[in-house]
């Protein structure tokens, strides 16, 4: 088994633990405040996109621990495991659009999209697994 305990990895776990609780803050807030009328004009929308920038801090803290890992064969594990999500994502993205298109299924929110692309990860740490035994007796 693969364990990342770089100084790299450390520095991620601690930003996105940082953007999970302000996302969880600022998606809590919004939902009272749109529940109880609080927001309206230019107020509404920067209420409704608030909770949106730790999800974007989330993928940019991704993207400086690529930079920031020295060890070239976790970045690349890394990197293929993104890749797996985002092929994953926008397979499924894809799919339900003809779907729906079709009215085959109902309509589902956009921001489910980044919901499927974090277990479109998942999908990616499972490939890299199995994988990485068969690139070992190939070496």
């Amino acid at each position: 088994m693969l364990v990342m305990r770089t100084q790299a990895w450390k520095n991620y776990n601690i930003r996105v633990v940082w953007l999970t609780a302000l996302y969880s803050v600022l998606l809590i807030a919004a939902v009272y405040g749109f529940k109880r009328q609080l927001f309206g004009g230019l107020a509404a929308y920067v209420a409704a996109v608030l909770p949106a920038l730790p999800i974007i801090g989330i993928f940019a803290a991704m993207g400086r621990y690529l930079v920031e890992e020295q060890d070239e064969y976790i970045r690349t594990l890394m990197v293929r495991q993104s890749l797996w999500a985002s092929a994953f994502t926008l397979s499924v993205a894809t799919i339900w659009g003809f779907l729906e298109s079709f009215e085959l299924a109902g309509h589902v929110d956009s921001y489910m999209i980044v919901v499927v692309w974090f277990f479109g990860q998942g999908v990616g740490a499972i490939v890299n697994k199995v994988t990485r035994g068969e690139a070992a007796s190939c070496a």
